[in-house]
């Protein structure tokens, strides 16, 4: 079972994070402006605003095999849609769906995950998970640079899975060769469930849903508000980078997008799993407020080499921004969390549904783009930084991390 949710984390990190590197692709492919190319990333993470507080209460109504069979059903459906049919309003069309899978799924294997390995594990399998789920962020760039490149030639090499590809996929998209590809696994990880016997999931305090007191609760508490939007702020910043860094790379430094953009991409999710490793020692040290403003500081200041520094600096400050990002989620959602004493398990409902600032902020970054040029458009992201930046001033948590004290007291010599 632990397996299984290991592996539903790299599905899901491998539909997820895709969009930065065919970004510059559906520009030429479908002949849209930037804006309209963002509707895209906006469409998928969009859904998470709307199905994360509808999921909870699915997975307690439904339990988490009947909701997880369902999700990976719509991101087959989302994925066989633009494969079949591929063009830019199915791919709207599409990404919402698949969006609305992914967020459901997000919801029902946390609790698994804890009883399914034990909540004396739960810890360590919750890290692991999430350098499972880097990882294919890491890898998924490569796989769409290969497809791309292999399918682009004249008469594509002997492999065969290649060649089924070639059959399947219109030769001016070779891209989209990446839904077929989406709508394996998904179909895969549909017949692993129907197989699997699922463990009674009693969920905690902090996993229930809740009720919809609780939330009008919460609501009214204008920190809630602040949590969000950092949150918000937090996840746009993130889809933000990652979107726009090929098209950039290409536009302003001559950079091809199916090579050196999408690699710049893959060591930005890289970076992104292993500044993990790193925050947690520094979360050992220091005060995470402290982190926080340092990682934020650290993340703007790679923008602005990324953005105004010359092309082989901006190529390595884009993926160095996963860098200094990588511990900002945690932090602010422990430092969210342990802010409030009660309602834990709504208040991650509304933290959750603050991923579709990841719709938003790729869709302002695509209309300021249209108008004055990406580069003014990708230094929006110094107010959303800014904004995560904020919360390490103004956070007032219940309950500040454990750290580890490094002065050594001075004992007098015994006679």
């Amino acid at each position: 079972m632990v397996s299984i949710v290991f592996l539903t984390f790299f599905v899901m990190s491998l539909l997820t994070n895709i969009l930065g590197p065919i970004v510059p692709d559906i520009i030429t492919s479908f002949k849209v402006s930037l804006a309209a190319a963002a509707l895209l990333p906006f469409s998928f993470f969009i859904a998470y605003g709307v199905m994360s507080i509808p999921a909870g209460f699915l997975v307690e109504r439904f339990g988490e095999k009947p909701v997880m069979v369902a999700a990976f059903l719509a991101g087959t459906v989302g994925s066989l849609s633009f494969a079949f049919y591929p063009s830019y309003r199915v791919a709207v069309v599409s990404l919402f769906i698949m969006g609305s899978g992914m967020a459901t799924l997000q919801t029902a294997i946390n609790p698994l995950l804890r009883v399914s390995g034990g909540e004396e594990h739960f810890a360590f399998n919750s890290a692991f998970a999430q350098l499972i789920f880097g990882s294919a962020s890491f890898l998924s760039p490569y796989l769409y640079s290969y497809l791309v490149r292999n399918l682009s030639q004249a008469t594509p090499p002997g492999n065969p899975l290649v060649a089924v590809l070639a059959r399947l996929t219109p030769p001016a998209l070779p891209w989209a060769s990446l839904y077929w590809i989406f709508a394996v696994f998904t179909v895969l990880m549909i017949v692993i469930l129907c197989f699997t016997k699922f463990p009674r999931v009693e969920r905690s305090s902090d996993e229930s849903a809740g009720s919809w007191s609780m939330y009008g609760d919460l609501l009214r508490r204008p920190m809630v508000w602040m949590f969000f939007l950092c949150v918000f702020a937090y996840v746009g910043s993130e889809q933000g980078t990652a979107d726009w860094i090929s098209k950039f790379l290409s536009t302003y430094h001559g950079y091809d997008p199916h090579t050196a953009g999408a690699t710049a991409v893959a060591w930005f999710w890289g970076l992104l799993t292993a500044g993990c490793f790193i925050g947690m020692g520094l979360l050992k040290l220091f005060d995470s407020r402290k982190v926080l403003i340092g990682t934020a500081i650290g993340a703007l200041l790679c923008l602005t080499a990324a953005l105004f520094g010359p092309r082989n600096v901006s190529i390595v400050a884009f993926s160095a921004i996963g860098l200094f990002a990588s511990v900002m989620w945690p932090i602010l959602v422990s430092l969210a969390l342990n802010s409030v004493s009660e309602h834990h398990g709504p208040f991650a409902g509304i933290l959750s549904t603050g991923i579709m600032g990841g719709a938003v902020v790729p869709v302002i970054i695509g209309r300021i783009g249209d108008r004055y040029g990406l580069r003014p458009g990708i230094a929006f992201l110094y107010l959303t930084f800014g904004c995560v930046l904020s919360v390490g001033f103004w956070a007032k948590p219940l309950i500040t991390n454990a750290t580890v004290n490094l002065k050594k007291s001075i004992v007098a010599p015994t006679i």
